[in-house]
């Protein structure tokens, strides 16, 4: 199936579409950083647009706009469609978190006259790539009075950045240089420096002493609050246009960001009531295995689709409903894939694995080796999507995780299907994944847009 690069066929009032809709898109992925930032951006936007809270609805009709929100980690925006919902409904789920540092429980300490957040990493970094660049730090402390303090430092023109500390070349010949490049810089070694000037007292640690004197002052934060806040240590900076002409945007976050931007407006862009219910669900925890009450491993999906069909049976509601409804459903699981690298394209068949700024890839399975792991998509669902790209005229193309035994991964797809839903991935391709500054192409992000508007149509 070989293809020319569909921007060449382009007329210029659809390059103009791709070009105003990558503009926001770029501001949404400089400024939303976390999952609590992105839980909040899409509340935001989707009151914005007529959804109102489940908790302030009795009852559902065809046509009602509701969320769900979980945790400040989970929401589900849900348009009741026409068709019963034991049916079917139509979900596009994406994961609000992406790899990164989290400060420890006690994460202040002093060495050497510097003062350290320790750190430990979440998800599956390459640690070499997060040292000498800025960071930003960002996250929630609840204080002993129960106040809830906010951070965001490292962005603002006017804020500091924090680093972790490389070691110089000349004196990195033991300590490095000849080891492979995940012994590079320990784990443990991931320490980000905060500051260095001392506080006057006769007590040890005067750096750090200092620091959480200036936190107190600014935030009225205690070294003890700590325990009870989630701290996330995040590239500073914004994205940006990559290449002479532009057609790139680099970036951190675009796994899997890029698929809650362009989900959520997917949704939001309804003017209609679709078919079948649309539920745009964007979840926490994939990068380390979608664990824990927030991770899709969860049963909150089961929550919100049960608590949707009483408040639309009422008294005819059932468990077997549920299930119905469930197993009776689509899926696309919203993550990004491995785009060819002209530097280590090696890796990949090429035949199979998807270009950059040639359209949405459709992954079938992901898995590693034998497809271990893998939520692998029926023939009949994959020939529905291809269908249906084709009918609206969609740029589309196949996607592998690389070759068969050069490694592989996983999404959310396998907890998706556990509930018999039918699910397959798709989302676009990215270069540079998992690392500080990922790259995606403006046409794919556009085109992932169109996709999952028209899944959510029918």
């Amino acid at each position: 199936m070989k293809k020319q690069n569909p921007w060449i066929s382009l007329k210029e009032e659809e390059k103009h579409k791709i070009l105003e809709f990558s503009e926001k898109y770029k501001y949404f992925l400089s400024t939303i950083k976390t999952e609590r930032e992105s839980i909040h951006y899409a509340i935001q936007k989707a009151k914005e647009k007529g959804f109102t809270c489940s908790c302030e609805k009795q009852e559902l009709k065809p046509g009602d706009k509701i969320f769900y929100t979980c945790r400040d980690k989970n929401v589900a925006l849900v348009f009741v469609g026409k068709e019963p919902i034991e049916n079917g409904m139509n979900f596009i789920v994406s994961h609000t978190d992406s790899p990164r540092l989290d400060a420890k429980p006690s994460p202040i300490a002093e060495e050497n006259e510097f003062a350290l957040i320790k750190t430990n990493y979440y998800g599956g970094i390459k640690k070499y790539q997060w040292l000498s660049i800025p960071l930003s730090i960002r996250g929630v402390v609840f204080l002993k009075n129960e106040d809830k303090v906010e951070i965001n430092i490292g962005d603002d023109k006017n804020d500091p950045v924090f680093v972790i500390p490389d070691i110089l070349p000349h004196l990195d010949k033991k300590v490095q240089r000849d080891k492979k490049s995940e012994e590079i810089i320990e784990g443990e070694n991931l320490k980000i420096i905060i500051g260095s000037l001392p506080i006057e007292t006769k007590e040890k640690d005067k750096v750090k002493l200092a620091i959480l004197d200036l936190i107190n002052k600014k935030y009225k934060i205690e070294e003890e609050d700590f325990v009870s806040a989630e701290i996330e240590i995040v590239p500073a900076g914004e994205a940006k246009d990559v290449g002479f002409d532009r057609a790139l945007i680099g970036g951190y976050g675009q796994d899997d960001r890029v698929c809650v931007y362009t989900s959520l407006e997917a949704i939001l862009s309804l003017e209609e009531t679709p078919n079948k219910t649309a539920v745009c669900f964007l979840v926490d925890k994939e990068e380390i295995g979608s664990t824990g009450s927030t991770g899709l491993n969860s049963r909150y999906l089961e929550f919100f689709v049960s608590d949707i069909l009483f408040k639309l049976e009422g008294n005819k509601y059932n468990d077997l409903l549920v299930q119905k409804a469930l197993w009776n459903s689509k899926s696309i699981s919203a993550d990004v894939c491995g785009a060819i690298n002209p530097l280590f394209k090696s890796v990949h068949d090429e035949q199979n694995a998807p270009k950059i700024g040639y359209g949405i890839p459709i992954m079938k399975y992901t898995g590693h080796g034998g497809k271990s792991m893998a939520s692998d998509a029926d023939a009949e669902l994959v020939f529905y999507i291809r269908n249906l790209l084709n009918k609206n005229n969609i740029a589309w193309q196949v996607a592998t995780l690389g070759k068969v035994e050069e490694g592989g991964g996983g999404t959310v797809a396998k907890f998706l299907a556990h509930y018999g839903i039918r699910t397959i991935d798709m989302g676009p391709g990215v270069i540079s994944m998992h690392s500080p500054f990922e790259i995606t192409s403006k046409f794919d992000v556009y085109t992932s847009y169109m996709a999952y508007k028209a899944f959510f149509q029918g």
